[in-house]
């Protein structure tokens, strides 16, 4: 007869409660469901505490991962601060090699100075020159009206003494034209005498003695009305040339009455002079610049890059000769997402992790761009087409660093970083 293969019933467990015993658990079901093990206050005050602690755990996850904003669209931005040539000229020596490190004001470049040196020296005989006349122009203006001032007095004088000596000369031919009647009738009544003297001298009723006295008496009145006749004429033509005298003193009286203008003249001929003496200036300050500009000096300090100059090249105005990247000057550009920006605003800190060293920096939000950065794209897109799809822009924000972070200048311009901007405390 086989044995029996039948498992023996478990004991039964005493049941405290009700006073009598239950079976035991004969599975591991039965043992995790068993109300010994799931009504136990220790399990349940367990279970309590768990809770609470996941609870807790979740709500500081979840506290966590909404109180900032992320993205790895973002990079290190900063000036690129292109050095050209001011003037056309051949490079005579270089004074930098790639990748070196300038302070401002370090001479990069240097062009050949001979022909601006040149041109500097022509341009300062010239402004010398320029100047020298000026002050001669200058110095002709008082002169002038002082001059002309003494003219306008002296033509005037002169006109009221011709004036009076026209007056003069008539009163003497006025005297004259008189005398010459008193003398022509002086000169008749001898004639007469003589016409008398002669027949009675004739009939020798008077002496030879009287008649020659007759005789002298008529010829010295026919002197006398000649005598006198000359007088005449000679007043007559002293009004004459007085006349003219006058006209002369007028003509240069009028001719003074021009002083006025010819100071104005002189005044103008003074002030062209300056003028020409600052053109004059200007181009020699225009060579000093030329002169200046065959030194190519670094305008910021910086780590100089992409050059193309070479000793012994031919540079022509505007051309460019090489880069210059401020490293004390950088900042963050993060293209955000537009649905990211609900809550960020200006001055919200940030931490910045950059990829090439591994580093976190710290910042804060410096501004919001005023457009996407597909609206300054070439070719912006156009979403008036009909067959509109709605993507989710991204706004460029500048992240600006805290003072001293970047103080080992470890920053490039285009390295990625991944900044998140602390939306809440």
């Amino acid at each position: 007869m086989e044995p029996s293969t039948q498992t023996p019933p478990a004991p039964a467990a005493a049941d405290p409660s009700a006073g009598r015993t239950q079976p035991l658990p004969a599975t591991e079901r039965d043992f995790r469901t068993h109300p010994s093990r799931t009504a136990s206050p220790a399990f349940r005050t367990a279970l309590v505490v768990g809770s609470l602690v996941l609870l807790i755990a979740l709500f500081f996850i979840y506290r966590y991962t909404t109180s900032y904003e992320s993205t790895d669209d973002a990079q290190v931005d900063g000036h690129i601060n292109a050095i050209s040539a001011r003037i056309t000229g051949h490079v005579a020596k270089l004074n930098v090699n790639d990748n070196q490190y300038v302070e401002a004001g370090t001479i990069l470049v240097e062009i050949d100075p001979a022909d601006y040196q040149v041109a500097y020296d022509r341009a300062k005989a010239d402004f010398e020159s320029a100047q020298a006349s000026s002050a001669a122009a200058g110095v002709d203006v008082p002169i002038t009206s002082v001059s002309t001032s003494s003219q306008v007095s002296s033509t005037e004088a002169d006109v009221t003494s011709d004036r009076a000596g026209i007056a003069a000369a008539r009163q003497q031919f006025e005297a004259a034209k008189s005398q010459l009647a008193q003398a022509e009738a002086n000169n008749v009544k001898a004639q007469n005498d003589l016409a008398r003297y002669k027949q009675l001298v004739d009939k020798q009723e008077i002496s030879q003695q009287q008649y020659d006295e007759a005789v002298a008496a008529a010829k010295a009145g026919s002197a006398a009305v000649d005598a006198a006749r000359a007088t005449a004429d000679a007043a007559q033509a002293q009004i004459t040339q007085a006349q003219g005298k006058l006209a002369q003193g007028e003509a240069n009286w009028r001719s003074a009455q021009t002083a006025p203008q010819q100071v104005q003249i002189m005044r103008a001929r003074a002030a062209s002079a300056r003028a020409d003496a600052l053109r004059k200036k200007a181009d020699l300050d225009q060579a000093a610049l030329n002169l200046q500009y065959t030194k190519i000096v670094a305008p910021v300090a910086g780590v100089v890059s992409d050059r193309t100059v070479e000793v012994g090249q031919n540079v022509s105005q505007g051309q460019e000769l090489l880069k210059i990247i401020p490293l004390n000057d950088v900042w963050i550009t993060a293209n955000y997402k537009e649905t990211q920006l609900r809550e960020m605003k200006v001055g919200q800190p940030v931490t910045i992790d950059v990829d090439a060293n591994g580093h976190s920096y710290k910042g804060k939000v410096d501004s919001i761009a005023g457009a996407s950065g597909a609206r300054f794209s070439l070719l912006p897109p156009e979403n008036a087409t009909g067959n509109y799809v709605k993507v989710v822009q991204r706004i460029p924000v500048k992240i600006v660093l805290n003072p001293g972070e970047n103080s080992d200048h470890s920053l490039r311009p285009g390295m990625s970083v991944t900044p998140k901007v602390w939306i809440r405390p």
